[in-house]
């Protein structure tokens, strides 16, 4: 396998952070490497086998002002639309750091969303990874580049 070219302290703090999709009593949260029983139940609930959780925030991991990560989460949200059979499968969510030397990122769980097209997408919207899970409900933390 080829060695990433994002810094390993990046990497730790994505592998640390929480990402959660929803809110109140419906949220789900997620952790890299975990599995996730909300996450195989919404599976079962909804047919669908895989998902994306993804943001358009901070590109390569570069700290973006607000106004910049709003635009680009929005534009990811309508990329999302064209990939995604109904609306409802799109959850929308929070990358959230827990020692909070990041802000919270805007995200969203995609179902349905297979690797290839998660990865694409991820890279096309400058990210250094994307957090996906198969049918077995633990996300794995995808490094892009």
């Amino acid at each position: 396998m080829t060695k990433s070219s994002v810094a390993e302290s990046l990497i730790m703090a994505y592998r640390s952070a929480y990402y959660r999709a929803g809110t109140g009593r419906d949220a789900i949260t997620l952790r890299v490497d975990e599995y996730s029983e909300p996450l195989s139940r919404l599976f079962a609930a909804s047919g669908h086998r895989c998902a994306a959780f993804i943001t358009a925030c901070n590109p390569y991991g570069a700290k973006e002002s607000p106004e910049a990560n709003m635009r680009a989460c929005a534009a990811l949200r309508d990329r999302l639309d064209r990939y995604v059979a109904q609306p409802d499968q799109i959850i929308e969510g929070m990358g959230i750091d827990p020692s909070e030397e990041w802000p919270a990122e805007r995200s969203f769980l995609a179902l349905g969303l297979d690797l290839e097209t998660s990865r694409a997408l991820g890279r096309e919207f400058g990210q250094n990874a994307i957090v996906w899970a198969g049918a077995d409900a633990i996300p794995k933390l995808i490094l892009l580049c």
